[in-house]
């Protein structure tokens, strides 16, 4: 007999939730469309919380209004920004060209499964580019399991999977792709909250850094990277846990490689970037795909625990 650790609602139009068995909603899907076109419309997790209720992801911060908690983005794809915001141009600087933004239309969910200690969802998305015409069909899953009292957390796995249906390749890339130095970012993106800022970021055979310093793990690669930071208000840390699976980084299998873009200042982020250097193109007809995990933890896990947690999950 199983024992429930989880309870899902769904609010029809607007977003899905998940609510630990004490009560403490650890993750809200939200998929409405968004106001503003600008921010590049498409779904986002906010807020994601601990099983204590610390919330770790931001949504709209000051300095970067199109940053929502954890969602999937493209920052370049064949001349479109389907990350939000201003639009890196090389030798003019990040300017804002709203006609280069792009969203993901939510489409519906081809299969919901809402079980005592498990939510497993597919989302089905097209990627319009600003001018309205259809570029690709994504079947992106997520499923909230592992929700752990005991050890203080649980896990989310986010899978993407993408189809190009232009008439033409779709090119993938990123600001430095287009010229800027060690700013690659673009696929799935994490914002953490303001109090995550000067956070602490460490990977396997890595030694943890924090504030400026992490910025030595931007652009590496590893199977995980982990976030450790503390709260204000209350005196507790919070981690989160960024994995890939194993075929990711598997060159025969992915399309191409994935590197780190981390920073915890000026502000807390991480994305599993699969264009941080170069290029990759995906051609008419075809598709890729990426199967990531995040694990959401109560306290200031360190490299033992976060290895021994993730030997506990597998694939």
């Amino acid at each position: 007999m199983s024992v429930r650790s989880i309870r899902v609602s769904h609010t029809h139009g607007d977003h899905v939730a998940v609510t630990a068995a004490s009560g403490t909603e650890i993750l809200r899907y939200v998929y409405r469309p968004d106001p503003d076109p600008f921010e590049s419309r498409k779904p986002y997790a906010h807020p994601v919380r601990t099983l204590a209720g610390r919330t770790v992801t931001g949504y709209r911060p000051s300095d970067h209004r199109w940053h929502k908690g954890l969602q999937m983005t493209a920052s370049h794809l064949s001349g479109q920004n389907f990350w939000g915001g201003n639009s890196y141009v090389h030798g003019r600087g990040y300017l804002p060209l709203p006609e280069r933004v792009g969203s993901m239309r939510h489409d519906g969910f081809s299969a919901f499964t809402a079980e005592d200690d498990r939510l497993a969802l597919t989302e089905d998305l097209t990627w319009v580019a600003h001018h309205g015409g259809e570029w690709a069909r994504e079947a992106r899953g997520l499923t909230v399991h592992s929700v752990d009292e005991a050890a203080g957390a649980w896990a989310l796995d986010w899978s993407i999977r993408l189809t190009n249906i232009r008439a033409e390749p779709l090119a993938f890339g990123s600001p430095t792709t287009a010229g800027r130095e060690m700013a690659g970012y673009t696929g799935l993106q994490w914002r953490g909250p303001r109090d995550f800022t000067g956070g602490t970021v460490f990977a396997p055979g890595a030694d943890a850094v924090a504030g400026a310093d992490a910025g030595k793990l931007m652009g590496t690669q590893s199977p995980w990277l982990a976030f450790t930071a503390e709260h204000d208000e209350t005196d507790a840390h919070s981690t989160l846990v960024f994995a890939h699976a194993p075929e990711n980084l598997d060159a025969a299998h992915a399309i191409h490689a994935s590197h780190w873009f981390v920073r915890a200042e000026p502000i807390p982020t991480a994305a599993f970037s699969w264009a941080f250097f170069e290029e990759f193109e995906l051609e008419p007809g075809e598709s890729f795909a990426y199967r990531y995990r995040i694990v959401v933890a109560d306290g200031a896990w360190d490299h033992a625990r976060v290895t021994a947690h993730l030997e506990g999950l597998p694939w």
